[in-house]
Parts: structure tokens; C-alpha cells; sequence
């Protein structure tokens, strides 16, 4: 019987372990985790520290004993493991009942990526968060469940960081922008704390257009997140806790520090064993996936991927490559070489009453790198026909190759509910099949009054970037 072994038991991993089962039941299959948690939900961890999710559990898609009695998968959590030996194909594991070592005839390496820490003085302080497990999603739960429970009659003594008012108002900050930074000033505010959002660069997500950041970041303020952009944090200070955060202008008091600056493959597992990483740092693999090391592969947040418009390796850790890339990985080891595809950026996020998304290549300078002579237009249009009530904006900007007019990237923002994100799904299939603005002018969008005009806005934005081309 053939043995297959997962390290990691989260997206990728057990979707390989999932697929390869359902394709070749005869497969031997062992999934090691070092936590207590499989097959969860991460992106959904803002949505449980808001209170909109109630529970973790309400996250996990496969429960451990579904994978083990139902899927026939020797799923060992509470399992890190310790070494992989090419030569021999052995993975050694440790847990607290000691050491184990198993073969292998493929290997996948879903190790996933961990929270990188920026170089500010007092970064261990306590009071000091991160949201990238079930575990950082049940400690800042925990927070705000103590933090409703005090006031300041209670605590007399909790010195000038102390701003809790009857309603919980308390002050808390920030560090990044990106997706976690954004989602979590909404999860906080929410619950009814002061947001100090700190972002080293000139704007929040980056990764998206001006436009689309200038509309975020200004409705964040219409909801009293106080944003500080090219502000970088110098200092947490305090005793052992936390009490504010210290940049090059100023000094703000805080009682917690969310620290959001992206993350970092988990590469150490797999580099001492002999896998070599790639440009971008994280395992370098090809179409199907397998490193440099024969039967054995990488997918998820610990590996890098093609992007489709570039055809360079770029590192986007996100849920749905982990899942695609996973599932491509179980379906060769069954017996059906298959490739897990490309991947274009695309990316959403939700700040209060506002949607974005995002995909391709928008920066100038990353086209150029990349042999494009980018130009960029950004346009408004009605979400709806102007005729029908509560009808909303998006804003859409699309990059092409001067040359070509191939579509390059775009992105899109709108009022909450209004379709940016969705309409963000053409442009997509743009972008990875190397269609031109003219061709995407042309795409037979559905048309109805309560769901759009009659010249889509993504038509709409491909039309006026083709006149200006």
C-alpha cells in the first residue's frame, strides 16, 4: 500500500488528503498537525472577533472526526513535525507522547505561513496581538469579553493608557493596513473602541488602486478610525503591558496593539530538508507543484506560484490557492497528474460599508518590470440603472499594456452591496486568459435594472481605457 503524508492540516493539506482518499481509496494516508484545529476557516477569524461569528467551531469545514471516521484519514493532531529525511523518506513527528517516525512514498508540505513581526522596540510587551491561528482569534475575543466587563471605577489604578468609558470606548491600535489591519478596525470599532490604525506607507491597501484607497481609507474616517499613514511605529511602550504606541510625531495611549504587517512562509521544516525556495522566498515548485526534491510537494501559504500575467513566481498567500493547489496535489498522488493553475492576486476585503477587490498586476512599476508598457484609467458609474431606487457608485481602475491592450489588473470599490467584488470576476477571467480592453468592452454582461446598466461599469472602464490607448 502506498503512503501518503501531509504536513499540515489546514487548507491545502487537507484537501490533498481529502481528494487523494476520494480518487484512491487504497491510499495510506497521515496527516500531521501540530495544533488542535483542522480545516478552519482563517479569513473568517475578523468576522468572530466582531461577534458576528458566534463560536470557532462555527469556522471549521471538516471536523478531526469527520476526517478520521467518515474520510478514512489518519488525521494526528497535537503532531509538529520535527524532520523530514529525504534519503530514507521518513517523516519524524513529536507530540507529548514522544517521537514518531513514519514513511513516505509523497510528501506534502503545507506548513503554511506565521505572522512576520516588524523591528519596533517593545514588541513583546504583553497586550500585544497577532490574528493568524483559531488560538489569536480566541484571545482577542477574550479581550474585548474582559474589556466590557471593567470601568474605570472598577480599575482606579490602570494608569493613563485607561480611556473605558461605560460603553467599553477604550483606545486600541493598529500596526499595517492591509487586509487584516482594515477588517480588524471594523471588528474593533465595532465593539466599540477607539481605532488608532498605523500604516507606514503614504496610503492602506497598497496592493489596490489610489482610488480604491483613498475611498477605503476616507470612510474609515467617517467612522471614527483615526488613521495615521506614513506613520511608523518606533516604540510600544509600557511596563509589561502595553500603554501606547510611539511614532516619530507622536505618542497615543492604547490598551491593546493589533499587529497586521503580512505574513512570512513557514519555509525552515522543508529548507532543512533539502527543498529549495524561490525567488519570492517561498518554495519554489512547478505546474504540479513538486519541489526539487522527487514525490515531494508544496502548496498552500508556504509556496510560491506562476502568476498568470507575469509567468513569474509570486507569493500571494491566499485561501483559495491553498484549496485549488491542495486538491490539484491529492488528485496526482491518486494517479491523475494535474496541475493546480496559476494565480492572478485576486483579492476582497469588506471596511464597514464598503467592498474592494482587486486582481492582476496594477503597479506601474511591477508592469513595467515585468516587459508592459502599463496605462491606467479610473472611472465612476451607477451601480443600477439610474431609474431604479438606491442606486450606488462603483469606482473601477483598470490597467492594459499600451502595446498589446491586454488587460493587465484592476480594482474595484463600491458601497457595501454593490457589487464591486462581483462585477471584480470578469476582469479576472480577463486577466488570466490575456484578453485586451477591447475584447472585455465587449463581453455580453447580464443586464436588468435592479442589478446593473446597461453598459456594465467594467465595460464602461474598458471603453474609456481604450479611448485613451
Amino acid at each position: 500500500m502506498s503512503t501518503f503524508v501531509v504536513v499540515g492540516g489546514d487548507a491545502a493539506g487537507m484537501s490533498a488528503a481529502s481528494k487523494a482518499k476520494r480518487d484512491n481509496p487504497d491510499l495510506d494516508i497521515i496527516v500531521f498537525e501540530k495544533g488542535e484545529w483542522v480545516s478552519y476557516g482563517a479569513c473568517g477569524l475578523p468576522y468572530y472577533v466582531k461577534g458576528e461569528i458566534q463560536t470557532l467551531e462555527e469556522l471549521v469545514s471538516v471536523t478531526p472526526e469527520e476526517f478520521r471516521e467518515e474520510r478514512d484519514i489518519d488525521l494526528r493532531t497535537g503532531h509538529e513535525v520535527v524532520g523530514i529525511d529525504a534519503d530514507d523518506r521518513t517523516v519524524t513527528a513529536r507530540s507529548d507522547g514522544g517521537e514518531t517516525t513514519v514513511s513516505y512514498d509523497h510528501l506534502l508540505i503545507a506548513t503554511g505561513a506565521e505572522a512576520t513581526e516588524p523591528p519596533v522596540e517593545g514588541i513583546d510587551r504583553e497586550g500585544i496581538y497577532t490574528l493568524g491561528s483559531m488560538t489569536d482569534g480566541k484571545e482577542l475575543r477574550d479581550f474585548i469579553a474582559r474589556a466590557r466587563e471593567e470601568s474605570p471605577l472598577e480599575q482606579p489604578d490602570r494608569g493613563p493608557a485607561c480611556h473605558f468609558l461605560e460603553e467599553c470606548e477604550g483606545a486600541v491600535g493598529i500596526i499595517g493596513g492591509g487586509y487584516i489591519g482594515v477588517e480588524m478596525a471594523e471588528a474593533l470599532a465595532e465593539n466599540d473602541f477607539e481605532v488608532h490604525l498605523f500604516q507606514r506607507g503614504d496610503r492602506v491597501l497598497k496592493g489596490f488602486s489610489e482610488a480604491t484607497s483613498e475611498i477605503v481609507a476616507e470612510h474609515l474616517r467617517e467612522k471614527d478610525v483615526a488613521l495615521y499613514l506614513g506613520a511608523e511605529v518606533e516604540e510600544l511602550t509600557g511596563d509589561d503591558a502595553v500603554e501606547a504606541v510611539v511614532t516619530a510625531d507622536e505618542e497615543v495611549a492604547v490598551e491593546m496593539v493589533l499587529v497586521g504587517t503580512g505574513v512570512r512562509p513557514r519555509t525552515d521544516l522543508a529548507e532543512e530538508a533539502g527543498v529549495e525556495l524561490g525567488p519570492t522566498g517561498a518554495i519554489a515548485t512547478d505546474g504540479y507543484r513538486e519541489t526539487n526534491l522527487p514525490d515531494v510537494y508544496a502548496a498552500g501559504d508556504c509556496a510560491e506560484a506562476e502568476h498568470v500575467v507575469s509567468g513569474e513566481p509570486a507569493y500571494v498567500p491566499l485561501a483559495l490557492t491553498a484549496n485549488r493547489h491542495g486538491r490539484a496535489v491529492g488528485q496526482t498522488v491518486a494517479g491523475t497528474l494535474t496541475e493546480g493553475g496559476g494565480i492572478a492576486g485576486t483579492a476582497a476585503v469588506k471596511a464597514f460599508d464598503v467592498e474592494a477587490a482587486r486582481t492582476g498586476i496594477l503597479d506601474h512599476e511591477e508592469a513595467r518590470d515585468a516587459g508592459f508598457d502599463p496605462v491606467t484609467e479610473t472611472i465612476d458609474a451607477k451601480s443600477r440603472a439610474g431609474y431604479y431606487p438606491e442606486s450606488g457608485t462603483v469606482t473601477v481602475t483598470l490597467t492594459a499594456d499600451r502595446e498589446s491592450g491586454r488587460v493587465l489588473g484592476a480594482s474595484l470599490v463600491s458601497e457595501y452591496g454593490e457589487g464591486a467584488v462581483h462585477r471584480s470576476h470578469a476582469i479576472v477571467g480577463a486577466v488570466t486568459e490575456g484578453i485586451t480592453v477591447a475584447e472585455l468592452s465587449n463581453y455580453d454582461l447580464a443586464y436588468a435594472p435592479p442589478f446593473n446598466t446597461t453598459w456594465d461599469p467594467v465595460l464602461t472602464a474598458a471603453k474609456v481605457l481604450g479611448g485613451k490607448m
